[in-house]
């Protein structure tokens, strides 16, 4: 049965986007006839170095040295994007701009609403860029951040690409040891750091964290540490911001996503990948205009900074915020979307559910009336929360749910603002991501749930696993279920319709006496019910079979009694499956996450198992951040400390 649509983009939006100017664009200048988006979604995986040649041409990409060809090696792993290209990342956020306008708003617990501009953000990066020179850092070399979101990052890491550095960053909310297991693979040369950080009205000081990270990262040779917590500032000499023209493919950032053994992959991407898939899906996808105003809530530690960042190469400023979500309310992100005039409000499904069980009105005593769209990403969103941003933001604000991964660095399936929004489903699959759902067999699915994976090349793919030498993880990472295709590791459903349906990471799917759900279908179930407001599966395999447990956090006030466990049961059954009722449901006072929100379902399985922590962190999620998890094995007890 069709869901039904829950926002449509009026005349004047599709006629306006910047996506309608660009097929039309080339259809004029290629002589094709592309009649809607899905034409120019099928054009862009059919003719895939056209399209890239086009995208690289339509924004106008320039570069000191040309490309020999778009694509030398198509296959998987091991394409080789754009050979010959020399160019720029970060002169590609400068070029063009005013010096008086606004390029960051700004908002912490530690600091009121600011503004950066343009100006001002070049200033800093040229004098970063200087003291990284000074301290040696030459092209290639590591620069390791500590840093959370603020102002002073995104100027650290442009001074950092300016050089042709390669920049990796971790929000100090991580500890130590976690810290450690992602900077040490990279060696890095020097570390910028906070002396600490405010987060729910309590500050916590990192010096001793970052004496520790200096014993523990014999490469460093210099660090920086900005009196963030102290209320002052970097001392560092003015410069001008000059900028290295670097092979396409040269390293711009390193980031961490777990595997399945072993420490964090450290994922290496490429300044002219990342460049052209930013412009196409910040500027296409997401439609970033002049006057526009980004926001997602994030950290450094996670990869939606890196693509904020990215908005500023389209028109849009961006706008950070560094804290607690919920403190002192859930409505301390709806207040800054007020005060700061966000057009696009980027966020979790977790915190759209949240807000959903809190009650919380985001127009109630706030002028939201910038306010164009929603973003959410993270995990699968419930239809009840597409509902909800209807009912309670505004019929007129188109909600996109997004989905991707760090080892891209963008999303290949999401919105599109020339489509309507079906209730509980994404809009389309991305310009040039040849996304398909494939069954174990590998065939393709339509209406049917398989295994996501991409059968053509992306430019913004890992350029290489740094210390993966012979390749060896890379390859078993993404390759090894379907030699010359990336799984990503995700359930996908293809609609006939072309939309698509995220029901969770296939990697933590349950199988229960033949019958594989994802996880997140048992989590829309019970957390239907109004006195659950979070939930953990776990399905533990024993000599006789498998021990199926769901945690759950209630409501304040509520009891886990007969009456409830046996709803949460009955829902289950009708909903999902009789064979996915849980063994036990046992109550937790919360659920451990990452600091990007994902439930931390495989760490606490392993553990469970009887895992030891240290293994069962390296080779999952890290559990240290904002909280610390405690499980106890032997009593099935999950808690948080």
């Amino acid at each position: 049965m069709e869901p039904p649509i829950v926002w449509t983009p009026s005349p004047e939006r599709i006629a306006s986007a910047t996506i309608t100017r660009y097929r039309e664009w080339l259809n004029e200048t290629r002589g094709l006839q592309l009649g809607d988006y899905h034409d120019l979604w099928q054009w862009s995986v059919d003719e895939l170095e056209a399209f890239w040649a086009s995208i690289w041409e339509f924004f106008e990409v320039e570069a000191s040295e040309p490309y020999e060809r778009v694509l030398s090696r198509r296959e998987m792993p091991g394409a080789q994007w754009f050979p010959g290209a020399r160019l720029s990342y970060a002169e590609h956020v400068f070029r063009g701009r005013n010096d008086g306008d606004v390029a960051i708003r700004h908002a912490s617990e530690l600091r009121p609403l600011g503004d950066w501009t343009w100006g001002e953000l070049r200033a800093r990066a040229g004098a970063v860029a200087a003291a990284l020179r000074e301290a040696g850092v030459v092209a290639g070399d590591r620069v390791a951040a500590y840093l959370p979101n603020i102002p002073e990052t995104v100027a650290a890491f442009l001074g950092c690409a300016s050089i042709g550095a390669t920049w990796s960053s971790c929000a100090p909310e991580f500890g130590v040891r976690s810290v450690v297991d992602r900077f040490a693979q990279i060696e890095p040369k020097v570390l910028l750091a906070v002396d600490g950080y405010r987060y729910g009205g309590k500050d916590f000081d990192r010096r001793e964290a970052i004496a520790a990270l200096q014993r523990e990262l014999p490469t460093l040779q210099e660090t920086f540490v900005l009196p963030y917590l102290a209320g002052g500032d970097w001392e560092l000499t003015p410069a001008p911001l000059e900028f290295a023209q670097l092979p396409f493919d040269h390293p711009l950032w390193v980031l961490y996503s777990s595997g399945t053994t072993g420490l964090p992959k450290a994922i290496v991407h490429g300044q002219g990948g990342i460049l052209l898939e930013h412009l196409k899906k910040l500027r296409l996808h997401l439609d970033a205009r002049a006057g526009d105003r980004l926001f997602w809530f994030t950290t450094t530690g996670w990869m939606m900074w890196n693509f904020l960042v990215g908005g500023l190469l389209s028109e849009a400023s961006i706008v950070l915020y560094d804290g607690n979500p919920a403190h002192p309310d859930l409505g301390t992100l709806w207040d800054l979307a007020d005060a700061a005039g966000i057009t696009c409000f980027g966020t979790s499904a977790g915190y759209v559910a949240a807000c959903q069980k809190a009650g919380v009105e985001p127009r109630a005593g706030r002028d939201l009336a910038r306010l164009d769209s929603v973003g959410s990403t993270g995990s699968p969103l419930a239809p009840e929360s597409f509902d909800w941003v209807r009912e309670r933001i505004g019929e007129d604000v188109w909600l996109f749910s997004t989905s991707g991964g760090t080892d891209v660095c963008t999303a290949f399936v999401g919105g599109v603002p020339t489509l309507p929004v079906y209730r509980g489903e994404l809009q389309a699959r991305a310009l040039g991501a040849k996304v398909e759902a494939w069954s174990e067999d590998g065939r393709p699915l339509v209406g049917e749930v398989g295994e996501l994976v991409l059968t053509e090349p992306m430019p913004s793919m890992p350029l290489y696993l740094w210390g993966d030498e012979d390749g060896s993880r890379y390859r078993e990472s993404y390759f090894s279920t379907f030699p010359g295709v990336w799984r990503h590791g995700d359930w996908i459903e293809i609609t006939e319709r072309g939309t698509a349906i995220i029901t969770g990471r296939s990697d933590a799917t349950i199988n229960r006496g033949g019958v594989r759900m994802g996880t997140s279908e048992l989590y829309r179930s019970v957390l239907a019910l109004d006195d659950v407001l979070d939930a953990l599966v776990v399905d533990i395999p024993h000599d006789e079979g498998s021990r199926m447990t769901l945690f759950v956090v209630l409501l304040e006030g509520t009891i886990l009694d007969d009456r409830l466990e046996s709803e949460i049961r009955r829902r289950i059954r009708d909903d999902c499956s009789p064979r996915h009722v849980p063994d036990e449901v046992v109550a937790a006072p919360e659920i451990p996450r990452t600091l990007s929100g994902k439930i931390l379902e495989v760490p606490v399985k392993r553990l469970l198992m009887g895992a030891p922590a240290d293994e069962s962190r390296r080779s999952g999620t890290n559990f240290e951040g904002s909280r610390n998890v405690q499980l106890d094995t032997n009593g099935w007890q999950l808690g948080v400390l």
